[in-house]
């Protein structure tokens, strides 16, 4: 796909999620700007279903909502706020570890660039991405499954990995798309291109699409 067509694509497929509901973390931080309950917040949703994390964002947040409250709640209290997201036991001592090091070296506030959050403990780029635009308001592109998938299948990039996407994007995607980039096509992907059997005959998209990998679809 020419650079030049990411404008006619993106507002394609803005029209078709206009009536979809937004991705679970937006939804789940719309009232929520804080960026350290951002970061916890993405920590305990990985790898688990969206009720869970919402319940255990809920009971966590009711007795802790900052780095030094947290910090100071034990292993067992961690734990139980947050049961049964994935792997509770491993995210209490995240978090706890996490609480310490933005107490100690950050005067308990969430750094606001990349590189530094990236050496909190568990802390990949998807997470600070996160963290940069909802927090911050800040200019970074979030790239999950769903982004790597459409980017490449599009044939806009040609990457390996998340990380490889998210590089190739700073480089050729416009500036202005970054912050809404993630929440746009993790709509678009959960709904009409999915990961296996895509729905490319009422896709919008169809004819600017190279379907790259694509060897099924509705």
């Amino acid at each position: 796909m020419r650079n030049e067509d990411i404008h006619f694509v993106l507002k394609l497929i803005r029209q078709m999620i206009k009536p979809l509901p937004s991705p679970f973390l937006d939804r789940l931080f719309k009232n929520r700007h804080d960026p350290f309950l951002i970061l916890i917040g993405c920590i305990l949703s990985l790898r688990t279903k969206d009720k869970d994390t919402k319940e255990a964002c809920d009971r966590l947040f009711a007795i802790a909502d900052n780095a030094k409250s947290m910090g100071h709640l034990s292993s067992r209290e961690l734990e139980g706020a947050i049961y049964p997201v994935g792997f509770f036991r491993t995210k209490a001592r995240q978090i706890n570890a996490i609480c310490q090091e933005i107490c100690q070296s950050y005067q308990g506030q969430v750094p606001d660039e990349i590189e530094e959050l990236l050496l909190l403990k568990g802390v990949g780029r998807k997470t600070a991405n996160l963290v940069l635009t909802l927090g911050y308001g800040k200019l970074g592109i979030c790239v999950d499954t769903h982004v790597h998938r459409i980017c490449n299948r599009l044939g806009y990039v040609k990457t390996k990995t998340p990380s490889g996407t998210e590089h190739a994007l700073r480089k050729k995607l416009p500036s202005k798309y970054w912050i809404p980039f993630n929440k746009w096509l993790v709509t678009f992907g959960q709904n009409q291109c999915l990961p296996t059997s895509p729905r490319c005959t009422t896709c919008l998209i169809n004819q600017n699409c190279l379907k790259i990998g694509v060897n099924k679809f509705r």
